[in-house]
């Protein structure tokens, strides 16, 4: 039997359910049920959802924490953070409330630099393309001035062009390497519709170009904004005496800050731990990222292209001791929007934004890299005093019990129990398994 259908986007919801259910799900009589009770009962809400992407059939949730006493730059925050994960907004929660007391944290923006391509083959000289794009540069620009003219008003719009030959990687390759200013925009189709003009431009100078050489060619590939932009950098960091460390689960403060730093700097010469180390802190940046509507992929792309900038995957972190003062920051690129895409258009994360007070793009930058310095702050906290699974399987306790269908009253016993007992999963079942015989007797 054929699994296979024509035209499937032309379906309604209800035929692609259909469809999908005898197709795929035929083994699951709760499948169309399971679908639909995600369903938005607002129907104009629902129909907003829908249209977000193709081919929708339900709605998919993650849980939306929030994550208090955020003081960036002596301002104070509630973070929003949209994950499934088990103690990270905890983890920021308690960083936060942590360094609430010993200043807060402080944030500043390094750079807000964009960037795209327009990627080529040329097979002629190198230094006759070089002649044909410093004769043309003006012109280029000029035939992009429609596009920009709006964005210029508002203080952004190109900011470099450049001819790059990379006929050292790739034999014929050549790059328009562009730069861009797009404000509060995260500027994506603002950028992909300049290089798409710039394309077709260059292609046309060089068709008409008198001077080339016989038998001379250049064809474009494609033309594409980076997700890798290490010109659009924020900075964010604590710092306090090393005695304020004290509340460090009761270890001594120059012990834990010592520790802490050399946990750091395992992450930044091993790139196994570097990973782990990154993922932590992508935990707490990837969950603002999507509670703000923006396009975690591409943060974690550029955050992870960044920490292998020097040649080693090396963390995204840093920690030192100075003159007895404990210093703790992220240097992390993040292209970023307040305006366009979902910001005006998903309820949720309109609320969130108004939640962070309708936020620049820039001052979004700072509060989603302090979300990630909390996350990791934490992390490397448990790692180096109490462990990482006394906290983490606390809180995935909740997760364990549902999994067991605990009722309300066996969850508040169950909570009580591992309060003094070490968390696992044998050990949830071995107990519920007790205390349900105990009931039964």
């Amino acid at each position: 039997m054929s699994h296979t259908i024509q035209g499937f986007s032309k379906l309604s919801k209800e035929e692609k359910i259909n469809w999908l259910t005898q197709n795929f799900l035929s083994q699951n009589p709760q499948a169309e049920s399971i679908l639909k009770q995600y369903w938005n009962t607002d129907s104009n809400l629902q129909q907003l959802h829908d249209e977000f992407i193709e081919n929708t059939v339900t709605n998919y949730y993650l849980p939306l924490g929030i994550a208090p006493n955020f003081v960036i730059n002596n301002k104070t925050f509630a973070i929003p953070m949209a994950i499934e994960e088990s103690s990270v907004v905890a983890a920021a929660s308690k960083a936060a409330k942590f360094w609430m007391s010993r200043g807060g944290f402080k944030a500043e923006i390094l750079g807000t630099e964009k960037i795209g391509q327009v990627h080529f083959i040329y097979s002629g000289a190198e230094s006759e393309l070089k002649a044909l794009f410093e004769a043309s540069k003006a012109e280029l620009l000029a035939d992009l001035k429609p596009l920009t003219q709006s964005m210029e008003k508002r203080g952004g719009g190109i900011t470099g062009l450049q001819l790059i030959s990379k006929t050292e990687a790739l034999e014929h390759y050549y790059q328009l390497h562009v730069t861009f200013e797009t404000l509060d925009a995260m500027g994506a189709n603002f950028i992909n519709t300049c290089l798409e003009q710039l394309s077709e431009s260059w292609q046309r100078i060089f068709a008409s170009w008198s001077s080339k050489t016989e038998n001379t060619t250049l064809q474009v590939v494609m033309s594409i904004l980076s997700n890798y932009v290490p010109g659009c950098v924020v900075r964010a960091e604590v710092n306090c005496a090393v005695g304020e460390l004290s509340e460090a689960d009761g270890i001594d403060p120059q012990e834990f800050a010592e520790k802490f730093v050399q946990a750091v700097r395992i992450a930044e010469v091993e790139p196994y731990r570097a990973v782990t180390h990154n993922k932590g802190i992508m935990n707490g940046i990837d969950a603002v990222v999507l509670a703000t509507g923006n396009d975690f992929r591409a943060i974690e792309a550029g955050a992870h292209a960044y920490a292998a900038k020097d040649g080693l995957y090396s963390s995204l972190t840093h920690a030192e001791i100075s003159n007895d003062q404990f210093r703790f920051w992220i240097e992390i690129p993040l292209a970023l929007g307040t305006v366009g895409g979902l910001t005006k258009l998903h309820p949720l994360v309109k609320l969130n934004l108004e939640m962070l007070g309708n936020p620049s793009a820039p001052q979004l930058m700072e509060i989603i890299a302090v979300a990630g310095l909390a996350q990791n702050f934490g992390a490397v906290k448990s790692l180096t005093t109490t462990g990482i699974q006394k906290g983490h399987m606390k809180m995935h306790l909740m997760n364990m019990l549902n999994l067991l269908e605990a009722t309300k009253t066996e969850k508040e016993q169950a909570i009580s129990h591992f309060k003094t007992h070490k968390v696992s999963h044998n050990a949830v079942q071995q107990f519920m398994e007790g205390l349900r015989n105990t009931v039964e007797k």
